[in-house]
């Protein structure tokens, strides 16, 4: 489990995973070689996995964002699954359940290339594809307490 201080670490390096030691020590009234430890204790049972760059993909070109759900034909499970993670376009997906095997995010830089994209995959699967015109709520912790 982890305490309110971690939850505080954690926290402050949701906002800005590049936070100093020392800005970190003192946002939790700790030393910083204190928060150093909980940090490395906290990596070690796997509760902080990484730390992570955001970008907006608009800046590379990236205008279109969009949601697929894909089903794979039968017996086809493993190769759309192989091909998803082989397309670079394709920035998160999850194998779900229910009628589709998976939920996908990408990212394009136009409706010519999402076809170009979807393409690859429809020898495998059927797509349903929804353009994501605003996140409200961007990813975040789930609560801690």
């Amino acid at each position: 489990m982890t305490d309110d201080i971690d939850q505080l670490l954690i926290k402050a390096l949701m906002e800005d995973s590049r936070r100093s030691l020392k800005a970190l020590a003192q946002l939790s009234g700790l030393s910083s070689p204190s928060v150093s430890e909980r940090l490395r204790r906290l990596e070690e049972r796997g509760v902080l996995t990484g730390y992570t760059v955001e970008i907006d993909p608009r800046c590379f070109g990236y205008q279109l964002q969009a949601i697929v759900r894909v089903r794979p034909l039968p017996g086809q499970l493993q190769e759309v699954e192989r091909q998803i993670m082989a397309i670079p376009e394709f920035t998160e997906c999850d194998k779900v359940t229910g009628d589709d095997c998976f939920i996908a995010r990408l990212h394009v830089r136009s409706m010519e290339q999402l076809d170009t994209v979807l393409d690859k995959l429809n020898s495998h699967a059927e797509t349903n594809t929804a353009i994501v015109k605003k996140t409200p709520v961007k990813r975040r912790l789930p609560p801690m307490a």
